[in-house]
């Protein structure tokens, strides 16, 4: 899983403070506990002192220290159950001076071993929403939120079904995709249809509930990441080639891809080119993509290549969007 530098840098960040909270707060409570309770410090320090004395004295002899620390455990078994009658007396758990971790796989340091340890990726998952937010302005933009009463029940020209069956069926294809991503009959999904008919309200719907399950999403225009690419091969400018760089990594990387209004850009050869590489690549990585964009099919092999439309044909689910523009009828009801 191929979180974003940043939001995992946010994750472990926030991780690092919880711990740093948790200790401050056994030190507080120690240091409150101790001035009300002056047995309770008398036995913590013969306890430590006696501890560092014996395995002192042990590694000089180059002894080993378990047969001493065995003794000690038993020689101080008296001072350890005073102790946790002490703090069960004023009202606090035997363990309440002990610097426990949250979370009893990784200690609370996000890792145990070389793998990410499932609280960690609990806040990455949450830090990746928030990220989505600033890009997408999520509100509303959950499934929970989508309405099909915009999409008309009457018959649509040349069309078997009517746009709210249309759009039922999308819907479910949709949900179904975010909530069972990876394991789903799709891997990659083409939205397509004209204006304002929720294909991006649907886009975020997706990314959101993708994230939150824990996997890597990148959201962005087709215009952002073109120039990205852009801005990686052409920038004399070092800093801004390095950070499109890091952007195309994470497009390249991420467990979902969602390129949305693909065929409103600029669309040049380095463009064509780039569409390409980033769909083959995406695809022989076996890492999912969704588009949504304005062109139909035989609009993408015009614009950009059959060897681009072939791929979508092939390797994509088609969804095609129709009906009247929600956007517009939104407006009229205001």
């Amino acid at each position: 899983m191929a979180y974003d530098p940043v939001v995992l840098r946010r994750a472990s960040q926030r991780l690092e403070q919880s711990r740093k909270e948790r200790e401050r707060a056994v030190e507080a409570l120690r240091r409150k506990l101790y001035t009300q309770i002056p047995e309770l410090s008398d036995i913590d320090r013969q306890l430590k002192g006696t501890i560092l004395d014996i395995i002192s004295a042990s590694l000089r002899k180059g002894s080993d220290p378990a047969p001493a620390l065995r003794v000690l455990r038993d020689e101080n078994m008296s001072l350890q159950t005073r102790h946790a009658q002490l703090l069960q007396e004023a009202g606090y758990p035997p363990d309440a001076l002990e610097d426990n971790p949250v979370c009893k796989k990784c200690g609370d340091s996000g890792w145990v071993g070389a793998r990410m340890c499932d609280c960690l990726k609990a806040l990455c998952a949450q830090e990746q929403v928030k990220e989505l937010s600033k890009l997408l302005e999520l509100g509303e933009q959950s499934f929970d939120h989508f309405s099909l009463d915009w999409y008309s029940p009457l018959p649509w020209p040349g069309e078997a079904i009517s746009p709210r069956e249309n759009m039922d069926f999308i819907y479910e294809v949709c949900l179904n995709y975010a909530q069972k991503f990876g394991k789903y009959y799709f891997q990659n999904l083409f939205l397509t249809g004209d204006p304002g008919l929720g294909k991006t309200f649907l886009s975020a719907c997706i990314a959101r509930t993708v994230a939150e399950n824990g996997f890597s999403v990148v959201y962005d225009t087709a215009g952002q990441l073109f120039a990205r690419f852009e801005e990686q091969k052409f920038s004399k400018n070092v800093q801004e080639e390095r950070e499109a760089q890091g952007d195309i990594r994470r497009y390249l990387s991420c467990d979902l891809l969602i390129l949305d209004d693909l065929g409103s850009e600029f669309t040049t050869p380095f463009v064509q080119s780039t569409l390409y590489t980033l769909i083959n690549t995406r695809l022989t990585q076996n890492r999912a993509t969704v588009i949504s964009s304005n062109l139909s099919m035989d609009g993408v092999r015009a614009r950009y290549s059959g060897q681009t439309a072939s791929r979508l044909e092939g390797e994509y689910r088609a969804l095609r969007f129709y009906g009247e523009d929600v956007r517009l009828l939104r407006k009229a009801k205001l």
